[in-house]
């Protein structure tokens, strides 16, 4: 009797799961539809509240949204960067005393930019000059902008023109064209925002991401913000005597921020044809550098005698040199600077023809810094080339 209440039990209980799972057959497919319908809702709702903000309060006479929202880019992209320092300090009683003069060779980039309405992100890597890549980030639209720059790469032929005292003048053009074995690493972060005062009338986002078209000629006073972030390292075993040569300086980094109000025009000469000029003067209120020193065994390997061997060749001596040389770390010292006047200047020229447009545009940044005995500025350019698609 036990038995077959038992089996009685299994049997409704089979039936009870085997109707389980044909109404979550039924429902499942319609939950799906369902929710894939509410992702599609709210990307939609995104979607309609961006196209609204790329022309809300514009005068439609000057600003105009293009009907296909998205825009892809394939990009050329040359650039360079420039540091010129005047130093003296001590660390871990260490004196150090350097004027460094570091110029990049101008390098080539290539790669791609997708954005909705402006705001997009974009990624080239190196094809030419230093080895490296860049990153961006935009956000344009209206009256409002925000641009990040992330650009990391390594240099192996800089120009140095180091004005060492410890370096004979005779010598010295030769360490204005080293080569290192261990190159330079660059890493640099700059991030600018941007409001304008007449964003009725005129347009960032149309002269320099596309997403909007302006139509007639229009200029606005704007107010602008910026942080630079740059990191300069050639401390390794490999570049002690550079290191040397700068009585212990062996990396830097940079940290500042600027605000500055400036100008900006769109001339539309022509239809389809846009010429953008910007300046703005920045006033750095946050300057701060760190400074690293390193110790050496250059002098030690000055007093062994394979230093002086008229036998040895040149690829002997660089095995023996460069095998022995070492860097050993003494410390770092942070100065925070006062005050500084620095500038970003910006050109841009964009032609739209249907659903393409090519663009141009470059982009200048001088940015200064000063602490006592320590000074020099930073030169940031780059030159952009690109093509365009609407989609």
């Amino acid at each position: 009797m036990l038995n077959a209440q038992c089996s009685m039990l299994k049997a409704q209980s089979s039936i009870l799961a085997y109707r389980a799972l044909v109404i979550m057959a039924m429902t499942l497919p319609g939950s799906l539809v369902s929710a894939q319908t509410g992702v599609q809702g709210l990307l939609k709702k995104v979607g309609t509240l961006i196209d609204s903000m790329s022309v809300r309060g514009v005068d439609r006479r000057y600003i105009d949204a293009p009907e296909r929202p998205w825009q892809l880019l394939v990009k050329g992209n040359i650039s360079q960067t420039i540091v010129s320092m005047k130093t003296q300090g001590n660390m871990a009683g260490e004196t150090y005393s350097a004027r460094p003069y570091l110029k990049t060779t101008p390098s080539q980039y290539v790669g791609l930019w997708a954005g909705y309405r402006g705001y997009g992100l974009g990624y080239t890597v190196n094809v030419g000059g230093d080895k490296g890549s860049y990153f961006t980030i935009g956000a344009t639209g209206g009256s409002f902008g925000i641009n990040v720059r992330i650009h990391s790469f390594k240099n192996s032929t800089p120009e140095f023109n180091l004005n060492s005292d410890l370096i004979p003048e005779e010598y010295k053009d030769t360490w204005d064209k080293v080569q290192l074995t261990d190159p330079i690493r660059v890493n640099t972060v700059i991030a600018d925002g941007y409001y304008l005062f007449n964003g009725k009338r005129f347009s960032y986002a149309a002269a320099y991401d596309q997403s909007v078209i302006q139509k007639r000629s229009a200029g606005s006073l704007m107010a602008g913000l910026m942080y630079n972030y740059t990191h300069i390292n050639y401390a390794s075993d490999t570049n002690g005597d550079m290191i040397y040569a700068m009585d212990g300086l062996g990396q830097v980094k940079l940290w500042q921020g600027s605000a500055g109000v400036g100008y900006a025009y769109n001339w539309v000469p022509a239809r389809g044809l846009l010429v953008n000029v910007l300046a703005m003067p920045m006033l750095t209120f946050v300057n701060k550098l760190k400074a690293y020193a390193y110790a050496t065994n250059v002098e030690q390997l000055m007093e062994d005698p394979a230093f002086w061997d008229p036998y040895s060749s040149g690829e002997e001596w660089d095995k023996w040199f460069y095998g022995n040389l070492h860097i050993t770390p003494l410390g770092d010292q942070t100065f925070n600077s006062g005050v500084s006047i620095g500038f970003d200047g910006r050109v841009s020229v964009t032609y739209n023809f249907g659903r393409c447009f090519v663009n141009a545009y470059g982009q200048f940044n001088n940015i200064r810094y000063h602490h006592n005995e320590t000074h020099g500025y930073l030169n940031d350019w780059f030159v952009n080339t690109s093509f365009g698609l609407r989609l």
